[in-house]
Order: C-alpha cells, then sequence, then structure tokens
C-alpha cells in the first residue's frame, strides 16, 4: 500500500465529508417528518467515517492498477456526489434534487463496484457496505420528501 496515495484518497473523503459540518442537519431537519426506520442520528457519523476509510483505502489499491482507469472516474464521481448531496438537501433545502443527486451517487457507487471487480475483488466487496447504504440513504430521502411534500 502506497501510505501517501492513502492519505491523498482519505484527504478526499474527508473533503466531502466536510460538507456535513458546514451543513449540519438542524432543527429544520429535526421537524420533518420521518420514517419510524430511520437511524438514530449517532449512526451517521459512525458510518460514513468507516465508508470513508473503506474508500480511500480502495482508491489508493486501484489508483496504480494498469486498466483502473473507469474504476477512478466512478471513484471521482461518486465523491463529487457524496460531497453534493449534503448542501442540497439540508443547505439548499431541495429534497427532490437531493434525490437526484442520490440516485447519481448509487449509479457512481454501483460503476465503482463493477469497474473495480475484475481488478481487484477486496475493493469491490469493500464498496458493497457503500452500495447499500446509499441505497437505505436514498429511500429515507425519497420517504422523507414524501412524507413533506412542500420541502420539495
Amino acid at each position: 500500500m502506497d501510505w501517501i496515495l492513502f492519505a491523498i484518497f482519505l484527504l478526499a473523503t474527508f473533503g466531502a465529508g466536510a460538507t456535513g459540518a458546514m451543513f449540519p442537519p438542524g432543527d429544520w431537519y429535526d421537524r420533518l417528518e420521518k420514517p419510524p426506520w430511520t437511524p438514530p442520528n449517532w449512526v451517521f457519523p459512525v458510518v460514513w467515517t468507516s465508508l470513508y476509510l473503506a474508500l480511500a483505502f480502495v482508491g489508493a489499491r486501484l489508483a496504480p492498477m494498469a486498466g483502473s482507469e473507469y474504476a477512478m472516474a466512478f471513484w471521482a464521481m461518486q465523491i463529487a456526489f457524496n460531497a453534493l448531496w449534503t448542501p442540497v438537501f439540508f443547505g439548499l433545502r431541495k429534497m427532490r434534487a437531493a434525490f437526484v443527486v442520490m440516485l447519481l451517487l448509487w449509479v457512481a457507487v454501483a460503476g465503482l463496484v463493477a469497474s473495480a471487480w475484475p481488478l481487484d475483488r477486496l475493493s469491490a466487496l469493500l464498496m458493497l457496505p457503500y452500495l447499500l447504504w446509499v441505497t437505505i440513504a436514498g429511500a429515507l430521502n425519497a420517504s422523507v420528501l414524501r412524507r413533506n411534500p412542500s420541502f420539495a
């Protein structure tokens, strides 16, 4: 493992995650009607920290591999949409637009898994929890939107 490359990817992931600190959920989100299966607030930083560490590891593994161009393009795509979702949902309070961002994030993560599989199965497998989490987050986004149509 190239630790400098890992550090670069780690900075990218935590840069994307910093939008959570810049655009916290706050009272607005607390007042929204949410489904009963909404994870408790403490789950989000724990899950995202774990996922960001896995993303950095996967990026550092895949980047130097021959033939990783598509995997790295999907890696870049997912981190861009990952960083965009929080400002759109919590900053602009545009849940419908955030759901579109979430769909694009899901496509990017699925593309990362698919393009990593032939190169490095460990990397692809490490991204499956991320795909699951984005699926859950997308369902939560859709459910909150449906329950609070005035904030579309």
